[in-house]
């Protein structure tokens, strides 16, 4: 998109009336109307199994509805299809990123619509070139001759939404586009929103952070347990009122969770100058038991570098870990595991579940040797593990022999929570516990790692929401470029000035302060580099 004319789209971009959609005994969608109109941005809301991602697909038509009608800039979808929404004008960034590794970015961009040389092979040159003048345009610096497998996860989302526009969309889908994106990328993007808005594009975006459904979003659709609730301005919907809409109850999001006082005991985990291949850098960290310590930082930083070297997933190249005092070497996630820590990963589609096997398999995976005699596994005791999990974490599913790729992005994140948990370790390691899942689950997760420290667990918590390390921590590490810059006790980030029954007001003040703390950060990296030349 860029090189052609404005994209020109009905009035209406998207008109869905009466949409149903049933999986087995569970009711996805029970009569649902969802209506878009062009050159706007749409937040499309709701909690875990509320029905956003169905009705997403089934525009994209990915399935097809049990009943109900579906219009696209005028066109009505008769034999819904990918091909026919593709065709009618339909572009959808899923949550869980379909690159290809092995492909440059610009094979990616263009995967199946290539442009072909006069003797019919592939001219990636010219991908390359088309590639590069869509990222210029979102003035974003991405390589298009990169493999995929060596970009960050915030070039990837980026690639995603290069490869989405490269389409001429006229209804661009965007699925939680913000979970791995830099406040700069973040910025970009909505700039880029912005001038596609501007041409005509319909956008539906789909985001559980409020903050920037305020800043986007023209109107806003609001689905709860398969139905519609609500469709109004933005104007119409305070962000507490929209977290009622979506929790079905006055709620004020994660400031309604108490921090409780935890006792902190013994060190559990010590991390004496560690560093990796190329990040972390120099880091000494200790977390007692009963605390949660929170690695807070932007893209890039080093957070979740450091958390695969605890686990044991990249190499510790110098510096020692200790485990209960002692000095362990990790060498592989058997090690760590062995050690009694767990990781649970920030990519849950890649390295937390296996899509395709039951609930109950994804939950008994980290306990094969617990549920087994003789390499024999027990059904009755996978069924144990899996029912404890299922009412310990209350994620929804119509049963435990269901595929865990039929469950909702956050009740798929709980499978992987519950998996660790299952094997009940000492340590344990979240690298972004939450993404993805909607603002009443964050807050069930949150009580779930306060919980887990009041029981004795080491925690190590990373998170891109600040206001989720404030209210999970009992510390937090700024990191920058792969070092530890600076670390504070939670309550030495509150404002003593504001009353201590005003919570949302307290938290909002210890997020602008550990805010600053990270900016500062990142300068203080900038002079390191000047004395360094």
């Amino acid at each position: 998109m860029g090189q052609g004319e404005d994209v020109t789209a009905a009035p209406q971009a998207v008109v869905m009336r009466g949409i149903a959609k049933q999986f087995g005994g569970v009711r996805a969608l029970a009569g649902v109307d969802f209506e878009v109109e062009a050159g706007e941005v749409h937040a499309l809301l709701g909690g875990n199994g509320a029905g956003k991602s169905t009705i997403l697909k089934v525009l994209n038509g990915v399935h097809a509805p049990d009943a109900g009608t579906i219009e696209i800039c005028g066109q009505r979808i008769t034999q819904p299809s990918p091909e026919a929404a593709r065709q009618a004008g339909v572009a959808m960034i899923f949550q869980e990123m379909s690159l290809v590794p092995s492909l440059t970015v610009a094979q990616n961009v263009f995967l199946t619509r290539e442009t072909k040389t006069g003797l019919g092979l592939i001219d990636d040159r010219t991908a390359e070139k088309k590639a590069r003048a869509l990222f210029e345009m979102l003035e974003v610096d991405v390589n298009p001759r990169a493999l995929v497998a060596d970009l960050g996860a915030g070039q990837r989302q980026l690639t995603e939404i290069v490869k989405a526009i490269s389409q001429e969309a006229r209804v661009l889908v965007l699925d939680e586009p913000s979970t791995a994106l830099s406040v700069s990328d973040v910025e970009r993007l909505f700039t880029f929103l912005r001038k596609l808005k501007d041409r005509g594009v319909a956008i539906i975006y789909v985001s559980h952070r409020m903050d920037e459904i305020a800043r986007i979003a023209d109107r806003a659709t609001i689905l709860r347990d398969g139905r519609h609730v609500i469709t109004a301005p933005l104007s119409e919907l305070p962000i507490d009122t929209m977290i009622e809409h979506i929790v079905g109850k006055r709620s004020r999001g994660l400031s309604d969770v108490a921090r409780e006082q935890v006792e902190i005991g013994e060190p559990l985990l010590e991390l004496v100058s560690v560093s990796g291949r190329h990040k972390p850098r120099d880091v000494s960290l200790t977390v007692h038991r009963g605390e949660v310590v929170g690695l807070a930082g932007l893209l890039g930083s080093g957070r979740s570098s450091l958390a695969r070297v605890i686990a044991g997933i990249e190499p510790c190249t110098a510096g020692e870990i200790r485990v209960a005092g002692t000095p362990i070497e990790i060498r592989s996630p058997r090690d760590a595991i062995d050690a009694r820590i767990a990781l649970v990963p920030e990519a849950r589609a890649t390295q937390g579940i296996i899509a395709a096997h039951s609930v109950a398999a994804n939950l008994s995976m980290a306990v094969l040797d617990r549920v087994s005699s003789s390499g024999v596994v027990s059904r009755r005791a996978v069924e144990e593990v899996a029912d404890h999990q299922i009412e310990r974490l209350a994620i929804k599913t119509a049963s435990r022999d269901h595929a865990v790729g039929t469950l909702s992005g956050g009740n798929q994140q709980k499978v992987v929570i519950g998996k660790w948990l299952a094997a009940d370790p000492d340590i344990l390691v979240l690298d972004e516990p939450t993404a993805g899942i909607d603002i009443g689950s964050k807050s069930e997760i949150i009580r779930l790692v306060r919980e887990l420290a009041r029981a004795g667990k080491a925690i190590v918590m990373i998170s891109s929401e600040l206001s989720e390390l404030l209210t999970a921590c009992d510390r937090i590490l700024v990191m920058s470029e792969g070092r530890a810059v600076s670390s504070f006790a939670r309550h030495d980030l509150d404002d003593p000035d504001l009353p201590a029954d005003d919570t949302m007001h307290r938290l909002q003040a210890a997020e602008q302060k550990l805010q600053f703390h990270i900016q500062e950060a990142l300068k203080h990296q900038g002079v390191r580099h000047v004395h360094q030349r």
